[in-house]
């Protein structure tokens, strides 16, 4: 793996694994969709800038915009609503927890959507671990007494990762050869005027805080969570493949729990040791190179 990789890996990692921490900030004075419609909306004019600075054109073919569209509701529109409505049921620490299972199921549906990410030995060794970390971190959370009262929440979040891994092999498939920029800009655009069409439905009247600090964590949002981490989000699969780009939420959890410890006082154990030692361990192994004539799938993939 090459150093920019890596870099663009790890840095999604930590915009998008401390993204759930801005998302409860932000919900606790606005309605879920309209945090993410707001969201969405900066993120949509920090693309465009970009998009004329580098003078790179929107699509215009009918069968591509119909594939944005597709992209668009699975991508952005639908996990951003879940993720939002179910952090007003679940704390940002089990949130991002939830959202680390998404490479569980994107190895599992690309197994058998693409030719060239199969399912093979060091992939699901490295996922078993990566999961099995995220499930010890999970369980510092996850008592009877809460899975009775957050259980929607909970399954908004599963439901969030779900149309992630979808939009990320549905992207690897048909929207391979589209430049980065082009395919972050369009997935925005399509996703928040889903959004405002739902928000115009469910939330009527619409309230918008009047404090500072929810405004701070949209243009975060906004700017980082939407604009620069989807043009580095779309760069690791166009390099690396749905599956192995679809790893970077196994960062999630780490970041997640490390800021609730740091900035809300939440409790750290053994688990939070643990945990993020077989994350980490999770993503190292997954993405190993194999030796030559080994996992032939691996290597073809990306």
């Amino acid at each position: 793996m090459k150093l920019k990789e890596w870099s663009a890996f790890w840095l999604l990692g930590l915009i998008w694994g401390s993204s759930f921490l801005w998302i409860k900030i932000a919900v606790a004075s606005m309605g879920p969709l309209l945090v993410a419609a707001l969201r969405l909306g900066i993120g949509l004019l920090g693309l465009l800038a970009v998009m004329a600075v580098v003078r790179q054109p929107l699509p215009r073919g009918r069968r591509t915009l119909l594939t944005y569209l597709v992209l668009g509701a699975l991508q952005s529109a639908a996990p951003f609503a879940l993720i939002a409505w179910g952090e007003t049921k679940i704390d940002s620490g089990l949130a991002a927890i939830l959202n680390g299972t998404m490479p569980l199921f994107t190895i599992l549906i690309a197994h058998f959507w693409l030719h060239d990410e199969r399912i093979t030995p060091t992939r699901f060794l490295g996922l078993v671990v990566g999961f099995g970390g995220v499930v010890i971190l999970g369980s510092r959370d996850l008592g009877p007494e809460g899975l009775h009262g957050t259980a929607w929440g909970q399954a908004a979040l599963l439901a969030a990762t779900i149309s992630y891994a979808i939009a990320a092999i549905f992207s690897r498939r048909h929207l391979r050869e589209e430049p980065p920029l082009v395919q972050a800009t369009m997935t925005v655009l399509v996703g928040d005027m889903l959004l405002w069409a739902s928000v115009g439905l469910a939330e009527r009247p619409i309230h918008l805080s009047l404090t500072t600090l929810p405004w701070i964590a949209l243009a975060w949002l906004g700017l980082l969570g939407s604009s620069v981490a989807y043009l580095l989000y779309f760069y690791l699969i166009r390099v690396w493949g749905a599956t192995r780009a679809s790893l970077v939420t196994y960062v999630f959890p780490v970041i997640g729990l490390v800021l609730g410890i740091t900035f809300l006082g939440e409790r750290t154990d053994w688990r939070l040791l643990l945990g993020s030692l077989l994350v980490l361990a999770g993503i190292v192994t997954v993405n190993r190179r194999p030796a030559p004539g080994r996992d032939p799938a691996f290597s073809r993939a990306g």
